[in-house]
Parts: structure tokens; sequence; C-alpha cells
């Protein structure tokens, strides 16, 4: 499966993006899928997970009431929307799928597929 994430940008803080990701087959509609981010100099995280189906979710406690995964398995693509951004979301934020079940995780390890990230600059 080939991730495409798109949708980063410059925004000021208070504001909005939404980021996307296309998938290439359509085995994608059975995988969990997930938002990490990579700040510089740190360590990639967990953002938000979804499950295969949209009915489950996951949240990182730092976005929790600001940032919202979807997915529509009839696009094989998955969303971010994120609102209230802060300057510490600056990052390069990632989709991955997880091939190995259909219920998302926190952990970078659980995922198999992975975008080639979009970079999200908040300016204070």
């Amino acid at each position: 499966v080939q991730l495409q994430a798109s949708g980063g940008g410059f925004v000021q803080a208070g504001g909005s993006l939404r980021l996307s990701c296309a998938a290439s087959e359509q085995t994608f509609s059975s995988y969990a899928m997930g938002w990490f981010r990579q700040a510089p100099g740190k360590e990639r995280e967990f953002v938000v997970g979804i499950s295969w189906n949209g009915g489950s979710t996951i949240t990182a406690d730092s976005v929790k009431g600001r940032f919202t995964i979807s997915r529509d398995n009839v696009k094989n693509t998955v969303y971010l929307q994120m609102n209230s951004l802060k300057p510490e979301d600056t990052a390069v934020y990632y989709c991955a799928a997880r091939s190995s079940g259909s219920w998302p995780r926190r952990d970078v390890y659980e995922y198999d597929y992975w975008g080639q990230g979009t970079q999200v600059t908040v300016s204070s």
C-alpha cells in the first residue's frame, strides 16, 4: 500500500488545517490508520488513530478536543482535521496503515506502511 499525505502548510496559532492521506489500494478499507508527527530533534509520536470502519478512534492527550481523524473508505482516504493549532503542533505529519489489525494502536511499530510526511508549521 502506498500512502500519499497532503494538506500541510503554514498557519497562525489558533488556525486550522486539514490533512489528507490517500491510499493506493482498496485493501486500505480493512486497515486501521494513524497519524503521527515528528518535530526536529524529537522522536515520532502518535497523534490519532482510527479503526477500519471509522467506528473507533484514539487520540493523544496533547491534541484531544482539537484534532479529529476520519476516513472515507470509498475514496481510500483518511483525514486529520486540526483546529486551534498551537506552535507546539509544528512538525512533519505522517499517516500510517496497520495491516496486521483493524484497530488503531499508539505504538509506531504497529504500523507497516507510511506516507512521505507533510510539514505543518504554526506561528505564534
